[in-house]
Order: structure tokens, then sequence, then C-alpha cells
């Protein structure tokens, strides 16, 4: 994307200014828009016509001792703010990223890795209700990247003072997350084929541990998951499992998911995939529910326009059987970025 404009660093804020102040800071603006058209078979949905606008603020400066600092606002859909994050790159540590606790650390990195051609399997307008792993990632986050690892290999460690409170103001606090909500932690691993020395495969693994009492918990609820794509030629394969154990008693006490996914880039411009999520919500009373989505995907981009378009088709959506919760769904949508 294009930069639209560039300030000084005294845009970013007042005490950014001041640290910057003996290197000039900018700030610049990155946007685009989509606009698409949904449908579901035998659904009721309204207006089908759907768009996003989306604007990305970046700003960035560096200290004296060569620390960079990194700040990212994206703006989305319907005005919302769904990522801010501050990263402070020190020398010989790594990456320092505060996170409003919104989506993309710790294990939410690696919630859906599988290869499609534009959205997620489960990410098209049937609304799957299915359930991913995201640990700390809701919560208002401090994570480290350690800049010591060996190439080709990316640690990360996620950790929140108190899971559950997010988008806290300045100078302001979160509240407790709920009774018996604690503090929470995640770990995560991606190799790279040039690591293992096997080129275009990679490796993830991720953890998640969250602080949690009371009530029906009967311990704290942990979420992991494995995963690898392997691209060669102009194929990528994918395979991820992943698990959330709840740990509570008389209710859903987990969900074990299985997804793999298969893209080829037929040219520089057009890509086909398809790819297939399966969970299965466990229950210690009662029955166990398995929900299943698939998703054919094609997408087409000329200069700063891309035309994308999926067919989806959902079981058991939400975790609820019935004729009703099983539909087929297409969604066309048309980008261009700014």
């Amino acid at each position: 994307m294009n930069k639209l404009t560039k300030l000084g660093a005294s845009a970013l804020c007042g005490s950014l200014a001041t640290i910057v102040s003996a290197n000039a800071g900018s700030l610049s603006v990155t946007g685009g828009v989509d606009v698409s058209w949904s449908s579901v078979e035998k659904s009721v949905t309204g207006n089908p016509i759907g768009m996003g606008s989306n604007l990305t603020f970046s700003g960035s400066g560096e200290l004296d001792n060569g620390t960079t600092i990194a700040l990212t606002v994206a703006h989305t859909n319907a005005n919302v703010y769904s990522n801010t994050n501050v990263v402070l790159g020190v020398p010989g540590l790594g990456d320092i990223r505060i996170d409003q606790g919104t989506t993309g650390t710790g294990i939410d990195r690696m919630d859906d890795v599988m290869p499609t051609a534009w959205e997620e399997t489960w990410g098209t307008a049937l609304g799957t209700g299915l359930d991913l792993v995201e640990g700390v990632s809701s919560a208002t986050n401090i994570e480290w990247t350690p800049s010591m690892m060996p190439d080709g290999v990316t640690a990360r460690l996620a950790y929140t003072p108190n899971f559950g409170t997010k988008n806290i103001a300045d100078k302001g606090l979160g509240g407790d997350g709920g009774a018996g909500t604690g503090s929470g932690y995640d770990v995560t691993l991606q190799i790279g084929g040039d690591a293992i020395g096997m080129t275009g495969l990679t490796l993830y693994g991720g953890t998640s541990t969250i602080e949690e009492s009371g009530g029906t918990h009967t311990g704290d609820p942990t979420e992991h998951t494995l995963a690898a794509t392997y691209a060669v030629g102009g194929f990528t394969f994918g395979y991820q499992w992943s698990q959330e154990n709840k740990k509570v008693h008389n209710g859903v006490s987990e969900y074990n998911n299985d997804m793999w996914g298969v893209s080829f880039n037929v040219n520089d411009d057009l890509t086909i995939s398809y790819a297939n999520a399966e969970s299965v919500q466990e229950k210690d009373v009662g029955t166990s529910t398995t929900l299943e989505v698939d998703s054919i995907q094609l997408a087409y981009t000329m200069g700063g326009a891309s035309f994308r378009i999926a067919e989806a088709s959902v079981d058991n959506s939400k975790y609820a059987s019935g004729t009703a919760n099983s539909m087929d769904g297409t969604t066309i949508s048309m980008a261009l970025a700014f």
C-alpha cells in the first residue's frame, strides 16, 4: 500500500514526540475498501450488500541507543479500532509489544494458519461460530519476541496480568475480568524450512494457560495447537490441530479441532483453494456435537484491485444440530487498496 500522509513525530503523541526528538519520527496512513454481496441458501438474510472501510495508522521513531518504536492503530469496519499496539525494538533483546487485547498476539496468531485464497474457511457470511484458540490475545497484554533465536526460528512469549480485560485507556485500570479470573501466558514457536533443512516447510506450535478458579472450574483452562504448511511449486498444503480444555463441570468441557487446506497459485494474479475444518464440542454432561465447515475460494488481483469469491458450507453451525444449522453460502467481494 502507498503512504498517503507523513507527519512529524509530534503527531503521534506528546510522550512519543519527547523521546524521539533527536530523531524525527513519522506517521503514515494506508487504507483500503472492500464491498461484498453475500447469500445464504434457505435463510432470510436481509440486505446482502456489505462494505468494509479500513485505515491503518503506522508511526515510527528511534532513540539514540538504537531502540526503535513503532505504533500501529487499525481502524476497520463500522468505525471500530480492531488493533492498537506499540512495539519497542530493543537491540540485543528483541521486540516488546504492548497490545490493547483485540487480536493478533500469543497463540491467537496461530488460530488458523491453513492456506486459502482469501479468507479463513469459517470467515465468510455463514457465521459458523467455530471455536478456535485465542489465549491472552483477548486481554491487554505484553508480548516478547526474542532476537537471539537461530535463523528461521521465531519464539514469542505473551503475558497478561488479568485475563478478560482489554482496551484499557491511558492511565486507566481494567476490571477483574470476572470472579476467579487471573493472569495468563502464551508460548509460541514457528520454525521455517531453512532451519530444518527442508525449504517450503513451516512448523507451528503454541500453548496457553489462563489462571481461573471458582465456580465450576476444576483447574486452569489451557489451549494448544500444532500445525504444518508445505509450499512446493504453486501449491501450499496445510494441516492443523488445536484444543481448548475449559476445565469445567456440568458444561462444555473441551473443543478439539482438525483443519486442513490446499491452495494453488495459477499465476501471479490468480489463486484457488479448498479448506476444511472439523470441531468437536465435548460435554461432560450431555451429547457432544461436531461442527464442520468447508470452503472453495478464488482470488484474482489486478493492480490495486482484488476480486474474491467463496463458496462455503457448514453443518451444525454454532454447535447446534438440526437442518436450520446446516447451510450453504456464497460471498463475492471486490477490494481496492490505496
